[in-house]
């Protein structure tokens, strides 16, 4: 949606591939968005040696400056992940650390260190596989994602944040889970991938088509008056109607009242869901609809 949505408003003409390669933009910026979110998770939970050797270096460091607790650098779900090989390519593909700001690191870990949940976990000396979770997730959810200025940061640098951010934080709480489970090579799995390419191609070539099966349903609306998200949203949907057998036509209505209530005005899961409606019933009326139904026998 968002790949049809730049090639609708762009003034500059396209050439046969562009579509392709816009769409591969998308997908490669959501991965940066998660591999960043990742290496700043990861550069606060291992400040904990960086501040133990500052605080040891000064001139005249305190009792305290020499026993500063490092057991958090040593979490082992942290180091799960650092020994990821497709984060790790990852990590020395984007250069995180280039864009990093190292004050906000400093800062969330200076915020860690008061908390309660910090000193429970530092109070024992054992490392509990629950425990190292905890307090990972604690940094992510409660400490970066709960600040303002850490959400700020992020939407400086990543342009995608209100549309992927749910997502990528999906991601990452389920690789917190099982760290080594997400190929941060491809996110997105083949068939997946396939789909959104598939489906792209398909709005464009068929594109007048699609058009001419919504304009007959939109009654009093004129149709250069209707959003253009909403008329993109549309073709999706009746292209999926049409062209894809495996999908059934409820999830594509769904989908597309979903999507229009996020991204489009408020009315717009209502209007996309009547007229989306309308074509489905006319296409089954007519035989169009040619859908495979994956049910086995007897259910």
């Amino acid at each position: 949606m968002q790949t049809l949505y730049t090639l609708a408003v762009s003034e500059s003409e396209m050439k046969p591939g562009d579509p392709q390669k816009i769409l591969q933009q998308h997908f490669e910026q959501t991965r940066s968005l998660l591999v960043y979110l990742t290496w700043f998770l990861s550069e606060v939970t291992r400040y904990a040696e960086t501040d133990a050797h500052n605080r040891a270096s000064k001139h005249l460091p305190s009792a305290e400056d020499l026993n500063v607790n490092t057991k958090l650098a040593g979490n082992e779900l942290l180091w799960k992940m650092l020994e990821d090989e497709s984060l790790k390519e990852q990590f020395g593909r984007e250069k995180p650390e280039l864009y990093t700001d190292k004050d906000l690191i400093r800062k969330t870990y200076l915020t860690l260190v008061e908390t309660p949940e910090y000193k429970t976990y530092i109070s024992s000396n054992s490392r509990e596989r629950a425990d190292e979770k905890k307090i990972i997730e604690f940094i992510l959810n409660d400490l970066m994602l709960a600040n303002e200025i850490f959400i700020s940061h992020i939407e400086e640098h990543f342009s995608n944040w209100d549309d992927d951010g749910e997502m990528v934080i999906q991601l990452l709480s389920g690789y917190l889970q099982k760290p080594g489970s997400l190929n941060f090579r491809q996110l997105l799995s083949p068939d997946k991938e396939a789909f959104a390419k598939d489906l792209l191609r398909t709005v464009l070539e068929k594109g007048e088509h699609l058009q001419g099966l919504i304009i007959p349903k939109l009654k009093n609306w004129d149709p250069e008056r209707i959003a253009q998200l909403d008329m993109l949203m549309m073709k999706m949907g009746v292209a999926e109607f049409l062209y894809f057998e495996t999908i059934p036509p409820k999830v594509t209505i769904n989908e597309y009242i979903d999507l229009a209530k996020d991204y489009s005005t408020s009315q717009s899961g209502q209007f996309v869901n009547g007229i989306l409606d309308n074509i489905h019933k006319e296409l089954t009326a007519q035989g169009k609809l040619h859908k495979v139904d994956y049910k086995k026998p007897g259910h």
